[in-house]
């Protein structure tokens, strides 16, 4: 006989919350004892007040199971959103140099601490948590079924961009200085000032120097520890070889100089909405199982989406990318999910495969291929190789010869690039053949 006895206080006899027949009391303590073997137990009265509700129990179990495999999905998904982001830092801090530069290292106090890897990480783990707590226990039999299983998530992207307008509006901008001396290395300057000023003092300003994007990447994570080479740097007022960099015109603004990320905190934050976007599209993958009915549903999503972001642009809220705008994020979005459905009917639904193989490769393999590539770092370590002096290295002496070849810069850039991307294509395929797949 199995039993677990319970020292209770010799003061007095305490009263047992729930009274059952099998309990047996003496001599101050309780114990708890079970059937003899081979005897039955007896079969107590559903109607009975005092038995115990197994039902209740099977229902708080099916909670802790449910909610057990939440957490453990949650933890996941944070340990890989950390993953990405530390590689983001690592890749896009500055520690790597980049083409046409053989060396590296970065101080710490200006590593660059956003970028494209970092503003996936944060999409990952906002667009993951939703799946994980914000869906409903609903069948999905309808249309209308299927929006109310994901209305949490409808309006939590909802929240997250009225939140992204409120402070893009409605944050107050004040003026602003930063360090030119520290920005000497990257654009040559004849300001002889060390300290450049910004006058904002406004509200909604959506121009370089005074938008909230900025504001709050500023004080956050301070000017030293952003992008040092921003994307209006090309524009009229601080090139003259715009639209790409140059030396400062005679007339430049101030803020010229001024470092700003175009992969914000802010703009990572509307960055995730498209994320929400995506998973909108797993779930029509998830419940559609006819690929025709899949593609009319992509079709009918994305449509809206451009059309939205086109009048939104005509409205004046202007198509920015280093603003991650609302406009920019519908066409964006809209368009990436046409392109999808194009890619689906051609691929998955037609078969026809072999002209699209090699992105299917490096899309098996896309991290590593970004890293190496789009990071610059094989390059880089290429032109480590070099006959002489460190511009006659491999990867620029393959682009100029192209460029001499089509007789135009421009056009032998693109021969150059269009020739990386089939050398990554098929650095991927042979992965692919070796059944090697690098995941974070």
């Amino acid at each position: 006989m199995a039993s677990i006895t319970v020292v209770t206080d010799t003061d007095g006899e305490r009263t047992p919350l729930l009274h059952d027949s099998q309990l047996e009391y003496s001599a101050g303590r309780t114990e708890y004892s079970s059937p003899p073997l081979g005897e039955e137990p007896s079969t107590k009265n559903s109607n009975d007040p005092k038995q115990r509700l197994v039902s209740l129990d099977v229902f708080r179990g099916l909670a802790v199971a449910k909610a057990a495999k939440r957490l453990a999905a949650t933890k996941k998904v944070i340990l890989r959103s950390i993953k990405l982001f530390l590689l983001g830092v690592i890749l896009q801090g500055g520690y790597f140099h980049g083409r046409n530069n053989l060396t590296y290292g970065i101080d710490v106090e200006k590593i660059r601490v956003m970028g494209v890897l970092q503003r996936i990480a944060i999409g990952h783990l906002l667009a993951s948590a939703m799946e994980i707590w914000l869906v409903k226990n609903t069948v999905v039999n309808s249309a209308i079924a299927f929006v109310r299983r994901y209305s949490f998530q409808i309006g939590a992207g909802i929240l997250l961009g009225l939140l992204y307008m409120v402070l893009l509006y409605g944050l107050y901008v004040p003026n602003w200085a930063f360090d030119v001396s520290s920005l000497t290395m990257i654009l040559p300057t004849s300001l002889g000032a060390s300290t450049g000023t910004v006058n904002c003092g406004m509200r909604g300003s959506l121009g370089p120097p005074c938008n909230s994007v900025g504001f709050i990447d500023r004080t956050l994570l301070g000017e030293k520890h952003l992008y040092q080479r921003p994307v209006y740097r090309r524009t009229k007022e601080c090139s003259i070889n715009s639209p790409d960099y140059g030396p400062l015109p005679p007339d430049s603004p101030t803020w010229c100089l001024a470092p700003f990320d175009p992969e914000g905190i802010l703009s990572s934050l509307m960055a995730a909405i498209t994320c929400f976007v995506g998973l909108h599209y797993g779930h029509v993958l998830v419940h559609c199982k006819d690929q025709m009915q899949r593609v009319i549903f992509w079709f009918i999503s994305s449509l809206p989406l451009l059309i939205l972001g086109y009048l939104l642009s005509v409205l004046g809220v202007p198509y920015s990318k280093p603003l991650y705008t609302l406009s920019y994020m519908f066409i964006t979005a809209g368009a990436s999910g046409v392109l999808l459905t194009a890619i689906y009917l051609i691929v998955d639904v037609k078969c026809i495969r072999k002209p699209t193989v090699i992105f299917q490769w490096m899309g098996m393999n896309a991290l590593i291929v970004y890293a190496l590539a789009a990071c610059d770092i094989f390059p880089a370590a290429v032109q480590g190789f070099y006959w002489r002096s460190p511009e006659n290295n491999l990867v620029s002496f393959s682009e100029r010869l192209l460029q001499s070849l089509f007789h135009s810069e421009k056009w032998g850039t693109l021969a150059f690039v269009i020739l990386e991307i089939l050398f990554w294509g098929v650095v991927a395929g042979f992965l692919h053949v070796k059944r090697i797949y690098i995941k974070f």
